[in-house]
């Protein structure tokens, strides 16, 4: 379950990145030596305690007019914004600086939860050098070492704590939706296009994020909800790449929502943004529909639409299990095409398959086309079984799990969608060792 974002600032430097690759168990932000690495923000995903929250990386700010620190401080600014909680990180080796003061008031104004970690707290000898950042105003420290991960439990203890009272909805017998895709495709004039349609009662709830709504509404005697994918803001000195100011707001919709409709823009094609964008909805295991928008501002023929489809295709090859639907949101048209496959997507991705019948299905896969044998071994598929949905995902007990190469997994995903469908929907299949 998603509880909030966090955002980690501070002076060049100080771990921050360590620290953030420690969270997420991946070594996504470059770690290195030299003051300021980092510029842009970086987004992760950390579970602690059976609860997920959305982490972000931010550059390392300083007062001195060093390269880059107005676009630096303009990404920290913006991760702020994002955040319900900062947490600032510190250096217990060189104590507290100017630079640390300057963030410390920086954040006192912006009104956030903050925790104070001091970094670079290896051994306990050096556990003593906490105390001088009392003196920033920002409570109680915690010690932490990112590089060997001591106190990391404490501070992830108290980001949690942080994110109590951030109200969440429970949408129980609703199907969520959020409308994805890169700014200026035209999702605002699309939700609003699907929420106009007749026999739509619409009422507004206000959703987990500051400022944000989260649309229930009813359809032909069906529950859907609308996931907030709020429009971009610029608030005070926020000025940056309108582009990167997105993300975060993306993956915020695509973790709350059941199916997501991938926008993608008629009037201007297909950009390498789409496809960052994409790739998150694939990642986060969530069904997929392709919409591509502006439908009424492309020349065509009677061919348009097969050559589209191709294109799409050849570009999003990941997605090839996801429907295609073409629309107009500023005329409305073949906005009513959009619901059945929203139902059909969420339906697949709530399926169940019996185990008599997925064996079945398996069994005949191996012997239509066998494993091919590698160093002299072949894999032997020996059970089945489907251990959760949305995604759907199916375990294969096996005589040796190393031996299920990524091609023929590939295959009996094609049999398992050939078998039952699942379309929209990405399969996972996980291979186990019988003993």
């Amino acid at each position: 379950m998603l509880v909030g974002t966090v955002a980690i600032v501070g002076r060049p430097n100080v771990g921050k990145s360590t620290v953030f690759n420690r969270m997420i168990g991946e070594r996504v932000s470059i770690v290195n030596d030299t003051p300021g690495v980092t510029r842009d923000r970086i987004y992760g995903k950390c579970e602690w305690l059976t609860k997920d929250f959305n982490v972000i990386d931010t550059g390392g700010l300083q007062i001195a007019d060093q390269p880059f620190q107005i676009e630096i401080k303009a990404q920290v600014e913006v991760a702020i914004e994002e955040a319900d909680t900062v947490v600032m990180i510190t250096n217990g080796k060189e104590g507290v600086t100017d630079d640390d003061v300057f963030i410390a008031r920086m954040l006192q104004k912006s009104g956030k939860k903050v925790i104070l970690a001091v970094n670079k707290i290896d051994d306990v000898t050096l556990q003593a050098n906490i105390y001088e950042f009392y003196k920033l105003g920002l409570g109680d420290p915690i010690a932490i070492s990112g590089v060997h991960g001591i106190g990391m439990g404490d501070l992830l203890d108290a980001i949690l704590d942080s994110f109590e009272g951030n109200e969440i909805h429970d949408y129980e017998g609703m199907i969520s939706f959020a409308v994805i895709g890169r700014p200026n495709v035209g999702k605002s004039s699309l939700v609003n296009a699907m929420l106009n349609q007749q026999r739509v009662i619409v009422s507004n709830v206000e959703g987990t994020t500051r400022d944000a709504i989260d649309t229930p509404f009813e359809r032909d005697g069906k529950h859907y909800v609308v996931v907030d994918t709020a429009g971009i803001r610029k608030r005070g000195k926020i000025y940056e790449d309108i582009e990167k100011y997105s993300v975060l707001r993306a993956m915020k919709a695509i973790d709350k929502c059941d199916v997501a409709l991938f926008l993608l823009d008629g009037s201007t094609g297909i950009t390498e943004q789409d496809k960052h964008v994409a790739g998150y909805a694939k990642e986060a295991g969530k069904g997929v529909i392709i919409v591509y928008n502006k439908w009424d501002l492309v020349e065509k023929d009677h061919t348009t639409m097969d050559k589209i489809t191709k294109e799409i295709r050849k570009e999003f090859l990941y997605l090839d299990y996801a429907p295609i639907a073409f629309t107009s949101a500023l005329n409305k048209s073949r906005i009513q095409t959009l619901f059945p496959l929203i139902d059909e997507v969420y339906d697949y991705s709530q399926m169940r398959v019996s185990t008599a019948l997925l064996n079945e299905v398996i069994a005949d896969a191996q012997i239509t086309t066998p494993p091919p044998a590698h160093n002299g071994r072949k894999l032997k598929i020996n059970y089945a079984s489907q251990v959760s949905v949305a995604p759907p995902t199916f375990v294969l007990f096996v005589n040796d799990a190393e031996l299920l190469h990524f091609s023929y997994q590939r295959y009996l995903e094609n049999r398992l969608r050939e078998a039952f469908g699942f379309d929209g929907n990405p399969i996972r299949i996980i291979a186990r060792n019988k003993n």
